[in-house]
């Protein structure tokens, strides 16, 4: 009741019970106790956020031979390495490398930091251990190092008529277990080349180096993926792209200049520093292309990848090739 308003049965029925005793309670001076004050929001959870997991479905084999497994749900290469693990019941340190599309070992189809979205994954495990004495003859070996992103160095390139090509038992795709004895496992590929470089001519070493596992049947016809668009909610220009740092992304293959400035930059890696590496090259790329000056760039490089150290000479040679793309002069 209000101003001395009477409620009609159609305003009792429409207002409701709940209404009705509200009513009751305020014409007799009583007061409704009121709600429990709300608990305070609770903290937000401690520690590095959880990054979204792209939910696409690969195909992967064992590049000996292997029935063909599915994977999802990595964001890195030493997730993935897990993953394979995982579907062939191996541990995850006996996959050396993979590569995409062959189960050859073929360096050109290296897995780096980008799987495209249709690509299969054949992964390389251990097989047979040697041990080789080398002695350098001149300041060079020979040997392109590079890394699989999980703590393991492998022969990328041997250069023809080198020390090392002289070494028949030293192939491609091999993994340096060891220098003298000592393990370089969980080195980086630039590392690893830093050592290789620093052994002096003359002077016998020893090189422990772990092949890939081969099969007799690997000539032979691989079954190809299923066609299967499970899990893919991208086209097949879309790659995923791994990151040391950070959650996995799905972009936009490369443009022409990113491909050909990244090819370069790559190329300055094995002349300045005896590595590949496509991963490093792109990040190398996209922290160049915007920028409008060499001292920019050196700085956005440092900020990025502060660990390598990079010489001056290197970064004035790399923003030259990154221009020299950008203007169509390569």
């Amino acid at each position: 009741m209000q101003n001395g308003e009477v409620m009609s049965p159609q305003d009792s029925k429409a207002a409701g019970p709940e209404a009705m005793e509200e009513q009751k309670a305020q014409s007799q001076g009583y007061t409704a106790p009121s709600a429990p004050p709300l608990p305070p929001p609770s903290p937000p959870p401690s520690g590095p956020p959880e990054y979204p997991r792209p939910r696409l479905i690969f195909h992967t084999q064992l590049a000996h031979g292997s029935p063909t497994g599915r994977i999802h749900g990595f964001t890195n290469v030493k997730e993935l390495y897990a993953k394979i693990a995982e579907v062939f019941n191996i541990s995850p340190s006996e996959i050396l490398f993979c590569t995409l599309n062959s189960h050859k070992v073929d360096m050109q189809k290296l897995l780096g930091g980008q799987i495209g979205l249709e690509d299969f994954i054949f992964a390389h495990v251990r097989g047979e251990t040697k041990e080789v004495e080398v002695t350098k003859t001149e300041d060079a070996l020979g040997l392109t190092i590079t890394d699989n992103g999980a703590g393991y160095a492998f022969i990328k390139r041997i250069k023809e008529g080198s020390t090392i090509d002289q070494l028949k038992t030293v192939c491609v795709g091999d993994h340096i277990e060891a220098i003298n004895d000592q393990s370089i496992v969980g080195c980086r590929h630039y590392e690893v080349a830093k050592m290789l470089k620093e052994q002096p001519r003359g002077i016998p070493f020893t090189l422990r180096l772990v092949g890939p596992k081969k099969a007799f049947d690997m000539i032979g016809m691989r079954t190809k993926a299923p066609k299967s668009n499970e899990g893919k909610l991208v086209n097949g220009k879309e790659t995923l792209r791994l990151r040391s740092k950070g959650a996995a992304t799905v972009q936009e293959v490369q443009n022409e200049f990113e491909e050909r400035a990244t090819k370069k930059v790559d190329d300055l890696l094995e002349s300045y520093m005896g590595i590949r590496d496509l991963e490093l090259a792109t990040t190398i790329v996209e922290a160049g292309k915007d920028k409008k000056n060499p001292d920019d760039f050196a700085e956005a490089l440092d900020s990025v990848l502060g660990d390598f150290a990079f010489p001056d000479v290197f970064l004035f040679d790399v923003w030259g090739a990154i221009g020299d793309v950008k203007n169509g002069r390569i």
